[in-house]
């Protein structure tokens, strides 16, 4: 019986800062850099206190994992591989995380069902398969997104999504083959 291979994330900031992390090496995640994070948490700080937080493709669940960290009031994780979703499960019980969900299923499927509001979102796709544009209209034509929520947007670099309007480009910034966004949302006048 072969051993599965696993991989780390290393949390850069709050609560648990230090704290490694272990997840399936299935070969497809791709956690978000630490200098990224890094980034992207100054980004958020006057807001991430006490917010109510989404992180779709949730992967090895880094994003959402440094919000909690970094104090926000719950993280839902929304991954469809169940290997992902268990490690992920697994890591918050370590850090007893008590406000985390983690649900196992597929993001479009899962904005179809949610009737939770979210004050940001966090969207990791895989890179190159033509997901955020459907996942950003989604959320910005249903009730996901509360009353200028802020959307993590990260991507390829070339990979520019249709985005909906009333999304205002916040902050941008490049790293390596990566291109992360941070956009304001307004509600439709």
């Amino acid at each position: 019986m072969s051993k599965q291979r696993s991989s780390q994330l290393r949390i850069i900031g709050g609560r648990w800062r230090g704290r490694r992390l272990s997840f399936p090496d299935t070969g497809t995640v791709r956690p978000t850099p630490d200098r990224v994070r890094e980034t992207l948490f100054n980004w958020l700080s006057p807001v991430i206190a006490g917010a109510r937080c989404l992180d779709l493709f949730a992967g090895s669940g880094a994003l959402g994992v440094e919000a909690l960290s970094r104090g926000a009031a719950s993280v839902v994780f929304v991954e469809r591989d169940a290997r992902l979703a268990r490690a992920l499960q697994d890591n918050l019980a370590r850090l007893e995380a008590v406000d985390a969900r983690v649900i196992q299923a597929e993001t479009m499927a899962w904005l179809e069902d949610n009737t939770d509001s979210f004050d940001v979102a966090l969207l990791d796709p895989p890179f190159r398969q033509g997901l955020l544009a459907p996942v950003c209209e989604k959320l910005a034509t249903g009730h996901w997104l509360s009353a200028h929520a802020l959307v993590y947007l990260e991507a390829a670099r070339g990979e520019t999504p249709r985005l909906p309007s009333g999304w205002e480009l916040h902050r941008e910034k490049t790293a390596g083959e990566v291109v992360f966004r941070l956009f304001r949302t307004y509600p439709a006048s």
